[in-house]
């Protein structure tokens, strides 16, 4: 398949997706991107695809090509939503295809930003589990790294204009530590659903905070020393390699 396709799921959180190639057993991935970011998953899909997921990558709700207001309410429930219309029905765009999605096993992937939808999600029963890499647990610690929530907010106004449209009020709800934050909900994951990556020289997003949140939850975690902020590419064979496994068992 030359190009992804594309759908839009309650009417504003448009979605490129892949279906599996070869006999489809239900298997489902929905990827949880980082912000700002372009959002070009193609690799991913088709990496994916060839494995045997239908493989989705939304555009949250606020961003890029979607509807509605950024952060107005908690990405999470977007990826919820998508959910609750995977079995309903969807048409891509390109051909007009009318595809019905009813999951087997469903797994959620989560870089940085997108990292606590995943983990927020793993609390719905329909979610079997949950891969996230340098992903954001505790929205207070980013206060103090180089990203802090004034700086990352100007710089995603000035430097995507509309690609985020958000309200400075609802910025601002992420470093309360009540809104779009896995530490708060630790007591409500369960651990075994977890598989984490993190890299200790990590300048963007603390691994603290996530060594922390695995050992509260017992989530599965892979440290790293060095790699930085994108230590975990989903792609690489070496960070397949373990999610394979965890997929599997």
């Amino acid at each position: 398949m030359p190009y992804a396709l594309r759908t839009r799921f309650k009417k504003e959180i448009v979605t490129e997706f892949l279906p599996p190639r070869g006999r489809d057993t239900g298997k489902v991935i929905i990827f949880c991107s980082g912000m700002p970011s372009v959002p070009a998953k193609r690799e991913f899909l088709e990496f994916y695809s060839k494995k045997g997921f239908w493989t989705f990558a939304p555009r949250y709700r606020g961003t890029w090509e979607s509807g509605g207001k950024f952060l107005a309410r908690s990405p999470h429930e977007d990826i919820l939503d998508i959910i609750d219309e995977l079995p309903r029905g969807f048409i891509s765009f390109f051909d007009g295809k009318r595809y019905r999605v009813k999951p087997k096993r469903l797994y959620i992937f989560g870089s940085s930003f997108g990292g606590p939808a995943a983990l927020l999600c793993s609390r719905d029963p329909r979610v079997t589990k949950i891969v996230a890499a340098s992903g954001v647990i505790e929205w207070r610690a980013q206060q103090k790294t180089k990203e802090t929530q004034p700086r990352l907010e100007k710089f995603t106004r000035n430097a995507f204009g509309e690609a985020y449209r958000f309200r400075s009020s609802d910025w601002k709800k992420q470093g309360r530590g009540n809104f779009y934050n896995p530490a708060s909900y630790a007591k409500e994951i369960e651990g075994k659903k977890v598989l984490l990556f993190h890299a200790q020289d990590d300048d963007v997003v603390p691994w603290q905070p996530t060594q922390k949140f695995a050992k509260a939850t017992g989530a599965r975690l892979v440290l790293y020393k060095r790699g930085g902020h994108h230590v975990a590419r989903f792609t690489k064979p070496i960070i397949y390699r373990h999610v394979r496994k965890f997929l599997a068992e």
